[in-house]
């Protein structure tokens, strides 16, 4: 349900940016709903959707208690004289800093002591427990937390330590770097230039994290106009291919959701914590079930989703036809040795259903629909 409802969405939500943000912290958030099941539901609406848009201060420390994602990391394992790593090293690796953001293998472990006591109870609550927490005194990026009481167990100022440290990773140049980098390179180009990051990094320093912002600045016509065509991951070509067809939906969308899965990104089914890949050379092997998809799409004409290419058939001509499928599939922008082959091949039958579908699973097949 929590897929059918996430293509649904992004297919014909009128809020297109707020659904490409989503995916965007979908993956940035990953979560395996496999291993955490319906939690994930709850951090998709709690978390991803209702920060999509709003800053990335709010979307990280929700993110930090969040059920499924202390779950997914095994954070509800951690404790006190054995602390779980995990989610102390993505959260500087995956959600701040990066990789190379300038923490060390000690930062690690003394983050997972800092967070120790950070776990859920019940269906889905984030809850800190002091029975669990390291009360000792640690250090972590050369600021010493000082030991804290803990006689009696009930001690709650252990909850503060962790908040202090996302405090300190949101606010570290190195945070501002990767979300920039991360960013640009999900909307706009697969390396964007280190002045593209300057430009966006300084937006998140002087915004405090306003994600409109840093949308705003990477998205800027300077930007668009020197940014090459990026190829559509299996789940952007799904969507864009269904906002162009234009089906009326029935019963569900389970015949995209299978041709989704077919093309190799079932949501939310990445194992490990770095989410779905956003390069060309993951994506670029898998022609046939990106053929193949196109003509399931096309060919919709049952319960679920019927795509009605009457409006097609009255047009009458080729041509007419095939500038018609140009302005739903391309915005007007279909190219012209595209144009000329979908004539070619609409022109024995323009009236006829099946060939009009059929034009309009090689419209979605083309190379041109196959990037953005």
């Amino acid at each position: 349900q929590l897929q059918d409802a996430t293509i649904y969405r992004a297919a014909f939500s009128k809020r297109q940016l707020y659904q490409r943000m989503v995916e965007f912290w979908s993956d940035h958030f990953t979560i395996y709903y496999l291993k955490v099941g319906y939690l994930k539901t709850l951090d998709d609406r709690e978390v991803i959707r209702r920060h999509a848009l709003g800053k990335f201060p709010d979307l990280l420390k929700a993110s930090a208690k969040s059920a499924a994602m202390l779950a997914y990391l095994d954070q509800t394992v951690s404790r006190r004289g054995a602390p779980n790593q995990n989610y102390a090293r993505e959260l500087m690796e995956l959600h701040t800093l990066g990789v190379d953001g300038g923490y060390t293998q000690q930062d690690v472990a003394e983050l997972a002591r800092i967070l120790t006591g950070w776990t859920i109870r019940g269906r889905g609550e984030f809850f800190f427990n002091p029975a669990l927490h390291d009360f000792g005194q640690k250090t972590f990026l050369g600021r010493v937390f000082p030991a804290m009481d803990s006689m009696n167990n009930t001690n709650p100022a252990g909850i503060t330590e962790g908040e202090a440290v996302l405090d300190m990773l949101l606010a570290h140049p190195s945070t501002a770097r990767f979300v920039a980098t991360k960013m640009l390179r999900f909307l706009l180009w697969y390396e964007p230039t280190r002045e593209m990051v300057d430009r966006v990094a300084g937006v998140y320093t002087r915004t405090g994290g306003d994600i409109k912002e840093m949308v705003r600045a990477s998205l800027s016509f300077e930007f668009l106009q020197q940014a090459p065509a990026k190829l559509k991951r299996p789940f952007h070509l799904v969507v864009s291919a269904l906002r162009g067809l234009n089906p009326t939906v029935g019963t569900g969308v389970q015949t995209a959701r299978g041709v989704l899965n077919a093309m190799g990104q079932p949501l939310f089914n990445w194992l490990t914590p770095e989410g779905y890949p956003d390069t060309i050379e993951f994506w670029a092997g898998n022609l046939l079930p990106r053929w193949n998809g196109a003509s399931q799409l096309a060919s919709l004409a049952g319960t679920q989703m019927s795509v009605d290419v009457s409006r097609y058939m009255a047009l009458g001509s080729a041509d007419a036809v095939a500038n018609e499928i140009g302005r739903q599939l391309f915005g007007g922008e279909l190219q012209d040795r595209l144009r000329e082959q979908l004539v070619a091949y609409l022109r024995p039958a323009p009236r006829d259903q099946t060939r009009i579908r059929e034009a309009l699973a090689l419209a979605v097949a083309s190379a041109p629909f196959q990037w953005y």
